[in-house]
């Protein structure tokens, strides 16, 4: 008798544990939601919203770990996607981005960081200059300073021609683009050089003649890129159209 009172209660015991662990979940997230500001070490995390959530959600799209809608809502898809990017570059994974992982991203978040920068052409281009500083380290940082200004300058240019995504987010994370991409370089702290030769590149200053590829004659494989015609020879970098 007992065993089968037991056998008809299974599905609701069943039910139970389901919802007690969903539950135990959502609280989990929830209470992550609400940790504070006030230490400056949690800037965007579950239930976030706004334009600074849809930077992160378009960066781990482009790098490849964000498949969700870009609509600045930080839901439990952001969540994953931030989790996976932070397993990757050996940050805590715990689905928030704090300052650690905004660096990583090339985000400045918070209303105190997050301001505009005025690009070449009057373009405005908000919290892209960390970024830019980012790539321009990890691909020239033993360049003269005229070489990191060069690299940053064909980034730039990159984004101004049509043929090429229309941020200078999408132009780096561009798959195969550039190698300090693909190796983790790009996520190491740009130096003070590099963060002054983004600046400049994005003020106008183009050392490369206005072109759209380098490469380092000594390292490259690639037979197309030996193809293009050279313009300028700044350092160990052939730059080209």
């Amino acid at each position: 008798m007992f065993r089968k009172r037991f056998k008809r209660l299974i599905p609701f015991i069943i039910i139970v544990f389901i919802y007690a662990g969903f539950g135990g979940w959502i609280y989990s997230n929830y209470m992550t939601s609400q940790i504070s500001d006030d230490a400056g070490s949690i800037l965007l995390k579950w239930g976030s919203r706004g334009a600074e959530v849809k930077e992160v959600q378009t960066r781990l799209k482009n790098w490849g770990f964000y498949k969700g809608r870009v609509d600045g809502i930080y839901g439990w898809r952001t969540s994953v996607a931030v989790k996976a990017f932070q397993k990757k570059h050996g940050l805590k994974a715990d689905g928030v981005v704090g300052n650690a992982t905004a660096k990583a991203l090339g985000i400045r978040t918070g209303a105190k960081t997050a301001a505009k920068t005025t690009a070449r052409k009057g373009t405005s281009r908000s919290n892209e200059a960390y970024t830019l500083a980012q790539c321009i380290h990890g691909e020239a940082r033993g360049e003269s300073y005229t070489g990191q200004v060069a690299v940053g300058a064909v980034i730039l240019n990159r984004v101004d021609d049509p043929r090429f995504p229309k941020t200078i987010a999408g132009v780096i994370f561009q798959p195969g683009a550039f190698t300090a991409v693909d190796d983790g370089q790009m996520f190491q702290p740009p130096g003070d050089s590099a963060l002054k030769a983004a600046k400049d590149a994005l003020n106008g200053w183009d050392p490369s003649g206005g072109a759209l590829y380098y490469y380092n004659p000594a390292k490259t494989t690639n037979k197309w890129i030996w193809s293009r015609p050279i313009i300028k020879v700044i350092g160990k970098h052939y730059f080209c159209k």
